[in-house]
């Protein structure tokens, strides 16, 4: 969430995924259509994560809230920055969509999402704010969206879908629940099927709100096929308008719950999860482990990646930085050295299942995701871009315990 939002150890938009005999949930084959149902959010607070410390003085009864063993998510992100009026407001993503090759997208991660802070009114959430998470599911083709975070998905190569949960956090007892104040399918033009989309389409995703005080918007041109989806207009069923909180995107607008100092507006990649199709679906996963191929280089390097062009703001201005951050802190997480705890890393970082995909730029001057390739004209530091030290960056404002600072990569 938040980019980067906070750690939910529970998966927010990582989907959580009850799957398999070990929960009991579903993962069913139909033909050669591998089926796959569940939450993208986390139900119960014992799934909740953060880096250590409390809500406040009088509320010390909710001072850790990890739970070793916990499903959970890791989400490197990317920051267009902006000291523009609205910019947080009204932005528009320009992207190509990757394609499989000897391994598919979705072997990396189950979902890439353009997000946002948002404004959520009601007096029970705490710091009444949420993030919204316009997720696009790689292979996949969604049956349904579900109130609570959930989603249904049918396995189709190649093909994307979306849906877009808003994740908010409320007090459960002396817990922490993180209920979606809102999930909504991102539709084609009769409003009625899924919006579909394919591997290497170029796509126009475009969030905003036409005031301060409106709910946020979304909707997605293919501009390969020419095709437009439905416009989802982001209103609550119980918590109303979730609406802008801040206007600009400058790094330190972050989220009030988050684990990093980013902005508003990001992209992000979720890892951390086995193979949503694979033998161990959306099983969560550290760096070391054999099933987990979003910390492989060659499973990054084995499709072609996400390319993103630019981001435009309602003004028609553009980026004038792009910044990039990670809620695990990157190398930090392959050390050992962050709240997802151990790893199975004896090496330490590098070699297989052991690196931290990063931001780079590609000799067409595109942003991919993933590891350096033979067009990749700057790595941009590598898996350093990430900062390494929670304490390094303010408190967000409801957590104690510090923040990963969003590191400037292109100026």
């Amino acid at each position: 969430m938040n980019g980067l939002r906070f750690a939910l150890l529970a998966a927010v938009s990582a989907f959580v995924l009850a799957l398999g005999a070990s929960t009991g949930a579903a993962g069913t084959s139909k033909g050669s259509a591998k089926i796959i149902s569940g939450t993208a959010g986390a139900t119960t607070a014992g799934c909740l994560a953060h880096i250590p410390g409390g809500l406040s003085a009088d509320e010390n009864d909710l001072s850790e809230y990890y739970t070793s063993g916990c499903t959970g998510h890791d989400e490197p992100e990317l920051d267009p920055v902006s000291s523009h009026s609205r910019s947080a407001q009204n932005i528009t993503w320009h992207v190509q969509l990757p394609a499989d090759g000897v391994k598919p997208v979705s072997s990396v991660g189950p979902t890439f999402w353009f997000g946002g802070t948002v404004k959520d009114s009601n007096p029970h959430k705490i710091g009444q704010e949420g993030f919204l998470e316009l997720q696009f599911y790689p292979d996949s083709f969604t049956k349904n969206c579900f109130s609570n975070g959930g989603f249904n998905l049918v396995h189709a190569p190649d093909t994307y879908t979306a849906c877009s949960p808003v994740w908010t956090i409320a007090k459960q007892g002396k817990q922490i629940a993180e209920p979606a104040a809102f999930n909504g399918m991102i539709t084609d033009a009769t409003g009625k099927a899924p919006f579909v989309m394919h591997a290497l389409d170029i796509v126009d995703v475009h969030i905003w709100a036409p005031s301060s005080d409106s709910a946020y918007q979304e909707q997605v041109t293919d501009e390969t096929t020419g095709e437009q989806s439905s416009i989802l207009v982001l209103i609550s069923p119980k918590d109303g308008p979730l609406t802008p909180e801040f206007s600009k995107n400058k790094i330190g607008n972050a989220l009030d719950w988050g684990g990093v100092w980013d902005t508003p507006m990001a992209f992000v990649w979720e890892i951390g999860h086995a193979d949503i199709y694979g033998p161990t679906p959306l099983q969560f996963c550290v760096p070391g482990q054999s099933n987990c191929d979003s910390f492989n280089e060659a499973s990054w390097a084995g499709f072609s990646p996400i390319r993103i062009f630019d981001a435009t703001f309602g003004d028609d201005s553009h980026q004038q930085s792009w910044a990039a951050v990670s809620d695990t802190g990157g190398i930090a997480e392959v050390l050992g050295n962050s709240f997802v705890g151990p790893t199975e890393c004896p090496n330490g970082f590098g070699g297989a299942f052991c690196i931290y995909p990063y931001f780079s730029l590609d000799d067409g001057g595109a942003i991919n995701f993933g590891v350096h390739r033979s067009f990749t004209a700057d790595d941009l530091m590598g898996a350093n871009q990430f900062n390494q030290d929670a304490s390094s960056c303010p408190d967000d404002g409801v957590f104690t315990g510090g923040t990963y600072c969003a590191t400037t990569i292109i100026k």
